[in-house]
């Protein structure tokens, strides 16, 4: 048995003086190999830790000429004992015994110690949580997953599974992928579609949404979550869209806007405090080089209470500032983000509720107010990125509902099982949903989605 305890650089940061003197042994990568003509220095990273360790060497390897040509992105074990460091910003190094090369990387390997663009990084994502942005990045989304499960955990919610492949269009906006086994090239000769010989015997599609399966189970559960993929066929290449991309979707029985608000507020501090208490050497790397002010504005969203105020208050504030917007704003209509911006940067410096928006602009399922114009729906924005939750009390009267989905078109022999929930033991309930990426943007600062997802899938790029 080797004398050298495998260990992580996570466990001897969390250990720091107390790690002193033991022989451990460390796996990961070169980030940096530097030597001079009595001594060596490899940056090591192992996964575990934001921050390299530093590892020495000198003549005593019987390998030191090999050692010293190791290359950045090479994969080596380390044997040796934890000493103080010299340097303030770590309190211990490893004065290596042993050195083995595991794994090598040649010159051509993409990701140098240098600053690279993040188009250049898009291309090689395979690579690119090497780099300390994108390790940073994933590590607190990470981190994020966990704080919802713990959260929804904590409060009695029950975690529900909801179908990726669905027969129904949640949002009613017909954006949606279809799934068929159906062989295209003989439609395309044809022009004729018979859905009945298809797998599933209709047509069918990936998912807008989970809700109304969510519904389902808050209607037995009271509370229930789903946190997974869910997939739009938008064809907008913003830096804010993307065609597959993560949603919590919460839903509540007797609960009503107001409860709705209190959730939204309550969870999103929650894990706002929790990762700036878990991913402090992130949150400080994110605060210095991407985003400067970053932990401050969330130290304040955690403590400061959110403004609610209606869409048409809204867009009188808007109307009312003198500000000149690329779209004007009206009432009837959705806000854009430089209006968003300025309600939350600018006139509020807060996060904001807005709610009752006009029906018209909202999902079939929002409960109609008593004016008969607007809908119980809330959208909760904060500073820095504009709308992070969209969410609504549903419309649990029959009649209403079906009124509604008649206005729209809709089929109502499509969704009768959507129906039966306000047959069989209806009752108020309400839930929203919160898209994970966006998240992660407004918590780390990054201002792309395609840099908060592992490999993103936008019009025209679906690569890896």
């Amino acid at each position: 048995m080797s004398e050298y305890q495998k260990s992580s650089i996570q466990q001897l940061i969390k250990e720091k003086q107390g790690a002193v003197s033991k022989k451990v042994r460390l796996e990961g990568w070169v980030r940096s190999n530097r030597n001079q003509k009595e001594f060596g220095f490899i940056a090591l990273n192992d996964g575990s830790f934001f921050e390299s360790m530093q590892i020495v060497y000198d003549h005593a390897l019987s390998n030191w000429q090999d050692v010293t040509k190791i290359r950045v992105g090479s994969a080596v074990t380390i044997d040796g004992e934890v000493v103080l460091s010299p340097k303030e910003a770590q309190p211990i190094e490893i004065k290596a015994h042993q050195i083995a090369l595991e794994g090598d990387s040649p010159e051509d390997y993409p990701i140098q110690p240098k600053r690279h663009t993040r188009e250049f990084l898009r291309k090689n994502a395979h690579l690119r949580p090497r780099t300390n942005l994108f390790h940073a990045v994933f590590k607190v989304r990470s981190l994020l997953a966990f704080a919802i499960h713990k959260f929804f955990n904590e409060n009695g919610f029950v975690y529900v599974h909801t179908p990726l492949i669905t027969s129904n269009d949640g949002e009613g906006a017909g954006q949606m992928f279809q799934v068929t086994t159906l062989d295209l090239e003989r439609i395309a000769k044809t022009g004729e579609v018979d859905y009945s010989k298809d797998f599933f015997g209709k047509k069918v599609n990936l998912t807008v949404t989970g809700q109304l399966e969510a519904e389902t189970f808050a209607l037995a559960f009271k509370k229930v979550y789903t946190f997974g993929p869910t997939f739009r066929a938008e064809n907008s290449n913003t830096t804010r869209h993307a065609s597959e991309f993560w949603m919590i979707e919460p839903e509540v029985a007797f609960a009503d806007l107001n409860d709705n608000i209190a959730l939204i507020e309550e969870m999103v501090k929650y894990i706002v405090k929790f990762i700036l208490e878990n991913a402090k050497e992130e949150m400080v790397f994110f605060d210095k080089f991407v985003a400067q002010g970053k932990i401050a504005q969330l130290e304040e969203l955690v403590k400061s209470k959110a403004n609610i105020c209606t869409h048409k208050e809204a867009v009188d504030i808007l109307k009312a500032s003198g500000q000149k917007f690329e779209v004007e704003p009206e009432h009837g209509q959705d806000f854009a983000t430089e209006h968003e911006k300025y309600l939350t940067d600018v006139h509020f410096k807060a996060p904001v509720f807005i709610i009752d928006w006009p029906k018209e602009i909202k999902a079939f399922y929002m409960r109609v107010n008593d004016d008969n114009e607007t809908v119980a729906a809330v959208d909760y924005l904060v500073p820095g990125a504009g709308e992070l939750v969209g969410g609504s009390q549903r419309e649990e009267r029959l009649d209403l509902l079906i009124k509604r989905m008649e206005e729209l078109g809709m089929k109502k022999e499509e969704l009768d099982w959507y129906i039966d929930l306000r047959k069989y033991g209806g009752v108020k309930h309400a839930g929203f949903g919160m898209g994970f990426e966006r998240l992660i943007m407004y918590v780390t600062g990054v201002e792309n989605i395609r840099d908060v997802i592992p490999y993103a899938r936008t019009p025209k790029n679906c690569e890896f």
